[in-house]
């Protein structure tokens, strides 16, 4: 069974969805289930969903990670599917350490090709584990921000909670 919660963080309303064994499916700043659903693999996407009070470890990693733990969500797992590469990509994602963000390039090299810029880029696109999978970690090589599903201010405010200066 799947299940989701919508917590409020001090960057907005938070819901992520939670396979019955604790894995995060999807997340984000969003209120509703309808934005997430689509971005979970077909193969994983589940054919309903339980409102829930609490996820257990997943509600507190997101509470604890918004008050300013930022190592709270490093062990939450997560379960995406797609292509090796973006498999690996989001592996490789969850290993750049708080505070010390990379540039798509960096990113790319992490990977293992640095030469797949786009396809890193594309790796970010498509999480859809948002926070657990740190996709806002990662910026253009002129450090700009660059895209973010849940928006540039959210992104900028994880940023700096990171670099402990929360804005």
């Amino acid at each position: 069974m799947t299940s989701w919660s919508t917590l409020d963080t001090r960057l907005g309303p938070f819901t992520a969805l939670v396979a019955g064994d604790g894995a995060v499916l999807a997340s984000g700043w969003t209120t509703t289930t309808d934005d997430l659903l689509p971005l979970i693999h077909a193969t994983l996407r589940p054919t309903s969903v339980t409102w829930a009070p609490d996820l257990g470890d997943v509600t507190a990693a997101i509470r604890d990670y918004h008050d300013g733990d930022v190592h709270a969500i490093d062990d939450v797992p997560v379960r995406q599917r797609s292509g090796e590469f973006l498999q690996h990509a989001w592996d490789v994602l969850r290993t750049v350490p708080a505070g010390a963000p990379v540039t798509y390039t960096e990113y790319a090299a992490k990977a293992g090709r640095p030469a797949a810029v786009r396809a890193a880029a594309s790796a970010c696109a498509r999480n859809a584990a948002a926070l657990f999978v740190p996709c806002h970690r990662v910026l253009r090589l002129d450090g700009s921000l660059g895209g973010f599903r849940w928006g540039l201010a959210v992104k900028r405010e994880l940023i700096a909670l990171e670099a402990g200066h929360p804005g």
